[in-house]
């Protein structure tokens, strides 16, 4: 059960990257505030060097970044930087033309939390958003009722949780037939002379093992076949070739930055 505005009656439950003060959405509370739209709408990415990904989302992303499962839940994220506070997408604010921006990100600032005393979810608003005011060019009411902007955005939240329970199954679907591996992403750098450095790992992560796959029965291969996984397990092993990309481009800003001059 969901809804788009509500007094909650208990505690809310769940913390969510990005979000630092989320806030049931309620005429009470929130009938003056807005959005307006901002030069630098995804600043608030730039902190962050993995972003969280739904299944259907792996072939869009793949093309510009690693897809990669992290964590005991083996959530499937996005990198997008080599470290955990630098993103290498974001460009003043904005996302690089070329990449692709997840639905994690662009649901952003409203989100679901769920009312534990209520078994529901509901509608939240990040109200430490910057680009959230009172005034604002696009408000959050029309009169009393909710504006067509949260009722468009309350679509978007119920469109993302149920991608995010795809994903959960898929992810289910992949731990059952004992799919997942862990693999490193390294990278060797080069000496003045030519000759190769030491080995740096950058990230330790899961994997879907490409030995295991082959090895599944044909009727598995089938069954992922005609459910869709097997195009989307395809896409996260393609992805994995951006690790080239992400050391190439961070090997580019390093050559860019300005050298101190000598004292």
């Amino acid at each position: 059960m969901t809804d788009t505005t509500t007094q909650a009656s208990g505690p809310l439950s769940g913390t969510v990257l990005f979000y630092t003060q989320p806030e049931p959405i309620s005429f009470e509370a929130h009938s003056k505030l807005g959005v307006t739209p901002s030069d630098q709408p995804y600043a608030f990415v730039a902190q962050t060097n993995v972003v969280p990904l739904t299944v259907t989302e792996f072939a869009p992303a793949a093309l510009s970044y690693p897809i990669i499962f992290v964590g005991e839940q083996k959530q499937p994220v996005v990198a997008m930087g080599l470290r955990q506070n630098d993103n290498m997408f974001i460009e003043n604010g904005q996302f690089r033309p070329d990449a692709y921006i997840p639905a994690y990100v662009r649901r952003y600032p409203f989100v679901f939390a769920n009312d534990d005393s209520q078994q529901r979810m509901i509608l939240c608003i990040d109200r430490a958003a910057p680009f959230v005011s009172e005034n604002a060019e696009v408000p959050l009411f029309d009169g009393d009722q909710p504006s067509a902007y949260v009722n468009n955005a309350m679509e978007f939240c119920n469109n993302f949780e149920q991608e995010r329970i795809r994903t959960e199954s898929f992810v289910k679907l992949l731990t059952d037939l004992d799919l997942f591996e862990v693999r490193e992403a390294t990278f060797t750098p080069r000496n003045p002379d030519g000759s190769a450095g030491a080995v740096q790992k950058l990230a330790e992560y899961f994997a879907i093992s490409e030995d295991k796959l082959k090895a599944l029965p044909a009727d598995k291969l089938v069954e992922l076949r005609d459910n869709g996984a097997l195009g989307q397990i395809y896409a996260h092993l393609v992805s994995l070739l951006g690790w080239d990309r992400l050391i190439s481009v961070a090997l580019q800003r390093a050559n860019d930055m300005p050298v101190a001059a000598n004292a």
